[in-house]
């Protein structure tokens, strides 16, 4: 078993080096870890070795099969961080060391990228809405159906006070439960559906690098009345996208797991710069991931006082989270996310609003 293994790790490992895209990528996981797949095959052959071997042998192959899962996390990421950087060396309009020949002030990309949103949404019946940057435990993650001990906080790190329970929001869905029992009673009493985005600064403990800030802009939107549908979120999504770029867009929605919606999507947007015929921007795909979205868990609803335990489904909605540095990096061509910190005067005094 173990001389079987290490032909099979060869294998593997040369097949790997030569993976550059998510669905070769694809390819070589189902090639190993689905139920046909090679490491299945060792599981099978389990019955054929003698009894006092079997232990060993078992040991050996879940090893091999934690080994396999590892590097393919890995190379996602790796893959994912390419992307992004393709992604950013595509856009040329944009150079940080251009002296300023502006005398007077101006609003920083993502302020301007902020109003913008904001005033697409209030021509859309949005309402604007603000929250706090230090929240409690419940509302960044009880409230948004992540219990003490899900796997998702992990991905959400952020930094805790010394105040017992106190914490820098990691995302703007904190400000989801806040909404919902603002704008409850008015969608109870007069049926006026709950339309609101609500953008703000977050925080996360995280390495800092081109692409990645422990301090940046989300913006949460939500809508919430009676039979509220994916429908609703598409229309929603694709006229905000085509305001932005100034241009129709279009878009689709792939599932995706976040634990406040259900179901979940990443929503993707046919590639700007190709058109959708596929370039190194897009990973030859045509589409660039830009937001997640989905229908508002029931538990999400119930903890916003929204539906009860008589009634779980009477009201429905969406969510969705854009990340406007992210967004103000592609409108603008930024490449280095950090120059948004960094208050260089040259630098951000390029930009004007319209």
């Amino acid at each position: 078993m173990k001389e079987k293994i290490e032909v099979l790790r060869q294998k593997f490992q040369s097949q790997m080096a030569e993976v550059s895209d998510d669905s070769r990528l694809e390819e070589l996981r189902l090639s190993f870890m689905s139920k046909k797949g090679a490491i299945q095959d060792l599981m099978k052959e389990l019955s054929q070795i003698p009894n006092d071997q079997k232990k060993e042998a078992g040991q050996l192959i879940n090893a091999f099969k934690q080994e396999v899962q590892s590097k393919f996390d890995e190379k996602k990421v790796e893959i994912a961080a390419l992307a992004e950087k393709l992604l950013l060396d595509a856009t040329e309009s944009y150079d940080e060391s251009m002296p300023s020949a502006c005398p007077t002030g101006s609003y920083h990309p993502i302020t301007l990228i902020q109003r913008e949103l904001e005033d697409i949404f209030e021509s859309m019946g949005f309402d604007v809405e603000d929250y706090n940057e230090i929240v409690d435990d419940y509302h960044c993650f009880e409230a948004l159906n992540i219990p003490k001990f899900h796997p998702a906080r992990d991905m959400q790190d952020t930094y805790y006070l010394s105040t017992p329970n106190q914490l820098l929001k990691s995302h703007t869905s904190a400000a989801q439960n806040h909404i919902m029992k603002k704008y409850g009673p008015k969608l109870k009493e007069s049926g006026r559906p709950i339309r609101a985005v609500f953008p703000g600064r977050c925080f996360r403990n995280e390495a800092i690098d081109a692409c990645h800030e422990n301090t940046f802009f989300q913006m949460e939107g939500v809508m919430i009345d009676k039979d509220i549908s994916i429908s609703n979120l598409i229309y929603f999504m694709k006229t905000m996208l085509s305001e932005v770029f100034e241009k129709d867009v279009t878009v689709r929605l792939r599932p995706g797991f976040f634990p406040f919606v259900e179901p979940g999507f990443e929503l993707d947007i046919q590639c700007l710069i190709c058109g959708g015929d596929g370039c190194p921007s897009c990973k030859n795909s045509g589409w660039l991931e830009l937001c997640p979205c989905g229908m508002i868990h029931p538990n999400v609803l119930k903890h916003g006082g929204i539906n009860t335990e008589e009634n779980p489904f009477e009201y429905t909605g969406f969510a969705f989270g854009l990340g406007l540095t992210r967004l103000a990096m592609m409108k603008y061509g930024v490449k280095d996310i950090r120059v948004f910190n960094e208050g260089d005067i040259n630098a951000l005094s390029q930009f004007t609003s319209k």
